[in-house]
């Protein structure tokens, strides 16, 4: 009898084991990403997407200070989907040698990046639009792109056009559309995938990738034109025209580097840039489209509010800002600050969310979603959904390697678009509740500072010989003050990895009684910050040439001067005249 009794408890103690696995199992969420390309956030593009709005917006948070890291296609898709900074993953091109796909394999992430990851923690894995750059016609299946349970890709060199793409369906032989709208037939795939991942009993995550709005390329040709709409759109946004902020097309020249030797638009480009900027938004509505499509299949199949739904973009756009042709590449506000909103579970609904975020905290947010276990050599942390878990996160590190491309008609000489070779730089974003600043140091050595809470458009560049004694003051500091502490943050930034790039000030203060710019501030630290050495470069690199960025470790308070194996009398080694180097690569 009691070994009858014994045997029974065992049995409901299995059933109820197995039970709690099933039921844990069926309430881990799916998981949507829609990714665009080169969607702005300053130019409205969200403002002519009424779909987003109504069903992503509107019922969910968007994150106004969510940036990129790297205002580039590749080098940022892969920063998203691995929760590495560009200066780790050394993938920071969107073509050999310094980047694209093969130097993503070459690196070893096509088994060690997010997709992989959530097949791991038991999810069914798909993926439909771009992937990455240099991801062929050739090399489509040298390897095939890990990771998935089923996908569809886009592939060079018919990415970028818009009514000739190529697709490879879970590694098979590339099938051409000729004449098909791409950024619809990528909304038709996602559909597919949809239905395919809510059959089964797994949870999902499903990544959709149209190349709307970037700018469209034809195999063959080295310019970049407007990107192609489809018939149903072309009569929109007829008065549409670009934002006349301050910094769009000024009359006097502002930015650093190459950006301040450019010549005023003249009205023949203006025009055309409107022009270019209403080809943008009619070709996100598309996408607008497919968002309500993935919205209403998810709750017609009773699993829209088990489902997250993330928007974004890989980077922003600026079109005549800084009297710039269109284009991205540079680290100003138009092109790092950029889309993110996210709907599901917990999500605020209607909400606008302050926290300072970075797609290098994206993998972290879903695998935490997914309930997996975060690793160890992530460089971001998953974001807050709501403002009681905001965190204190007030920095996010931006980098870029190589040249700066003009897109348009009138971008273009010669038949080719134009390059600004020397557009490598380094530069933060800090924000804290009474600060907002800008910081980089290009290859050149020029440096910006820009007070965001003042000057939003980035006119007035503090950081120049005349600026840094005069009676300007942020958090009661003078300039000088301000730039030494950015500086040195930005030092630890640039070369940081896992924690050090999470929480820099602990870096340089191990005690931890130094978490942000307003404790770094302190009047005792003026020394320690004034002689730490500089953030510098002796070359424009088209890559991440360590050797060619000057020093990369700053001293640690407390440990004496020479910390870090840069004695500060050596500090300035790095100040030498600048080489440029001439291994450019022609493909964005």
């Amino acid at each position: 009898m009691l070994l009858a009794v014994f045997q029974l408890l065992c049995l409901l103690i299995i059933l109820s084991v197995m039970l709690g696995t099933q039921l844990a199992e069926a309430k881990r969420p799916n998981i949507v990403f829609i990714i665009t390309d080169d969607q702005d956030l300053h130019l409205d593009s969200l403002e002519y997407m009424p779909r987003v709005k109504k069903y992503l917006t509107n019922e969910g948070t968007i994150y106004k200070r969510h940036y990129c890291t790297v205002a580039l296609c590749c080098p940022s898709r892969v920063n998203l989907w691995t929760g590495k900074a560009a200066h780790n993953t050394n993938v920071t091109d969107v073509v050999p040698p310094y980047g694209g796909y093969p130097k993503f394999v070459s690196q070893g992430y096509n088994t060690d990046y997010l997709p992989v990851w959530l097949q791991e923690a038991g999810y069914n894995t798909y993926y439909t639009g771009k992937l990455f750059n240099s991801h062929t016609i050739e090399n489509y299946n040298n390897p095939v792109a890990g990771g998935f349970t089923g996908s569809d890709f886009l592939l060079d060199p018919y990415t970028y056009s818009y009514y000739n793409a190529s697709f490879s369906r879970n590694g098979e032989k590339p099938i051409s559309f000729t004449g098909q709208y791409s950024p619809d037939v990528v909304a038709d795939k996602a559909f597919g995938f949809l239905e395919e991942a809510i059959s089964d009993e797994k949870p999902f995550f499903l990544a959709i990738a149209p190349i709307a709005p970037h700018s469209d390329v034809q195999m063959g040709k080295l310019h970049f034109n407007e990107p192609k709409y489809a018939p149903r759109h072309a009569h929109l946004f007829k008065d549409y025209k670009i934002p006349r902020t301050k910094n769009f097309n000024p009359d006097k020249p502002s930015g650093a580097n190459w950006i301040a030797n450019l010549p005023q638009l003249n009205d023949t480009v203006i025009k055309y840039n409107d022009e270019f900027g209403r080809a943008r938004l009619r070709a996100l509505q598309s996408v607008d489209e497919m968002v309500e499509g993935i919205v209403q299949r998810l709750s017609d199949n009773g699993v829209l509010d088990d489902t997250y739904i993330f928007y974004t973009s890989d980077n922003g756009f600026h079109i005549g800002q800084h009297r710039m042709h269109p284009g991205k590449t540079c680290g100003y506000e138009t092109d790092i600050n950029i889309p993110l909103i996210v709907r599901g579970p917990g999500i605020g609904v209607g909400k606008v969310l302050d926290a300072v975020t970075s797609h290098t905290d994206l993998a972290p947010t879903l695998l935490k979603i997914a309930g997996a276990e975060l690793r160890h050599d992530f460089d971001g942390l998953p974001i807050p959904f709501t403002e009681e878990q905001k965190g204190k996160t007030e920095h996010v590190n931006v980098e870029y390697w190589g040249r700066g491309i003009a897109e348009g008609k009138h971008g273009t000489e010669g038949g080719r678009f134009t390059i600004y070779a020397n557009n490598t730089y380094k530069a933060l974003r800090l924000i804290g509740d009474t600060y907002n600043l800008y910081y980089s140091v290009w290859c050149t050595n020029e440096t910006e500072l820009y007070d965001m809470t003042r000057d939003p458009e980035q006119m007035h560049n503090l950081a120049v010989p005349e600026q840094l004694s005069s009676e300007y003051r942020i958090l009661g500091r003078g300039i000088k003050d301000i730039t030494a502490r950015l500086d040195t943050l930005m030092m630890v930034l640039k070369s940081c990895k896992a924690s050090s790039c999470t929480d820099p000030w602990k870096v340089l203060h191990p005690q931890g009684d130094v978490s942000d710019l307003p404790s770094a501030l302190k009047s005792g630290l003026d020394t320690f910050y004034e002689e730490q050495p500089k953030v510098s470069f002796s070359k424009c690199e088209p890559g991440y040439i360590v050797e060619s960025e000057g020093p990369q470790v700053p001293f640690v308070f407390g440990q004496g001067a020479s910390h870090g194996g840069f004695p500060l009398q050596d500090s300035s080694e790095s100040q030498n005249p600048l080489e440029y180097g001439q291994d450019w690569s022609i493909w964005t």
